[in-house]
């Protein structure tokens, strides 16, 4: 009997849960505590309900942009997520080459199990590569400078983990890496192994080695010690999106890293408002956080970001089928968002905006 034809997000996620054991499942899809900001990042999406034109005479959707002045064919991104290898074999070579058939910015982990000059071989323009600040400053500027070499075209410094946040999940399985598996970006300094404790692994490595007090100083820094552009990501108040780019950020990434950091932080749709508002016309704007249809990204463009990043998605087509798998959730996302144009009566994303939330 042929299987059901998977056709949306959810049938990806259904799907993959059927295939990934148990540890890995949770890891992946896992947030902080009680989980409240993980389920408002998809319930904020869609509470927020569209009044969409008619006889608007829409031709054919016209769906690319740029992001940091580098064409994409869409306004989606695969975003930063750590240790493809738990989804399938070739792990982040094949996200890689999805997000190049789809003509996507690839952001890559620097906790991917793939070091980043085989992957970025592998990678389409733009990529970028994701940073995390190490205590020891020359980890750190060693990853800044072989991303540059291996052909990075930003860096993008995620802000919102000091510390891990508690991810019960993790710790009741006591998740690490199993054999065969390291951080592989990490490796050659020294820190490519996530230890097995009682608790979460990846908790005892961030608390080992990430810095916890982070600061503005730490953003000048970065900007200082590289020649491209540094986008920031993990931020949820206009004040510091405001802050960052008086830094020297030339994007912002509205997160609150899937859910898994502060648990009870607001959804990134509530948050991207007051970011659009208070930072808008100094940097570029993006957003994740609970994106699973093509209308969800068409909300996120008129709330005021220029494109969203799309993380367990990616993760779900990657363990169901590898790249294709991949390059599907892509293609869906990109079908359903021509789709919500359509049908909102938008030809191109610059005739998406707030006017989709307002009734005449």
């Amino acid at each position: 009997m042929d299987r059901e034809p998977l056709l949306n997000i959810g049938d990806y996620a259904r799907a993959a849960r059927g295939r990934l054991v148990k540890e890995v499942l949770d890891y992946y899809e896992g947030g902080a505590l009680d989980e409240i900001t993980l389920r408002e990042n998809v319930a904020g999406w869609e509470r927020l309900k569209l009044y969409y034109r008619v006889l608007a005479g829409v031709g054919p959707r016209e769906m690319k942009t740029t992001l940091l002045g580098r064409p994409v064919s869409l306004p989606i991104a695969v975003a930063p997520t750590a240790f493809h290898k738990l989804a399938c074999p070739d792990g982040e070579i094949a996200a890689a080459k999805a997000a190049k058939t789809a003509g996507a910015l690839f952001i890559l982990s620097s906790l991917s199990n793939t070091a980043m000059e085989a992957v970025f071989t592998q990678a389409g323009s733009p990529r970028w590569f994701q940073l995390y600040i190490y205590k020891d400053r020359e980890v750190t500027r060693a990853l800044v400078q072989r991303a540059e070499a291996a052909g990075a075209e930003a860096i993008v410094l995620t802000v919102d983990a000091p510390g891990l946040g508690t991810r019960e999940r993790d710790a009741r399985n006591r998740f690490s890496l199993p054999a065969g598996l390291a951080v592989e970006n990490l490796a050659p300094l020294g820190k490519g192994t996530i230890p097995e404790v009682s608790g979460s692994g990846l908790a005892a490595y961030v608390r080992d080695n990430f810095k916890s007090d982070l600061s503005f100083d730490d953003l000048d820094w970065l900007c200082g010690c590289t020649s491209l552009p540094v986008v920031v990501k993990g931020i949820c108040r206009g004040d510091d999106a405001r802050r960052a780019t008086e830094h020297g950020a030339k994007a912002i990434v509205v997160s609150n890293h899937g859910g898994r950091q502060l648990d009870t932080a607001p959804a990134t749709c509530d948050v991207l408002p007051h970011v659009v508002a208070a930072a808008g016309d100094q940097c570029e704007i993006y957003v994740d956080g609970g994106i699973r249809r093509g209308s969800d990204v068409l909300k996120a463009i008129a709330l005021g970001a220029r494109a969203v990043l799309l993380g367990r998605p990616i993760l779900w087509g990657l363990s169901v089928s590898g790249e294709q798998g991949a390059a599907d959730v892509l293609k869906i996302l990109g079908r359903e968002l021509d789709e919500a144009m359509l049908l909102c009566g938008c030809t191109k994303l610059s005739d998406i905006g707030a006017w989709l939330f307002q009734c005449g």
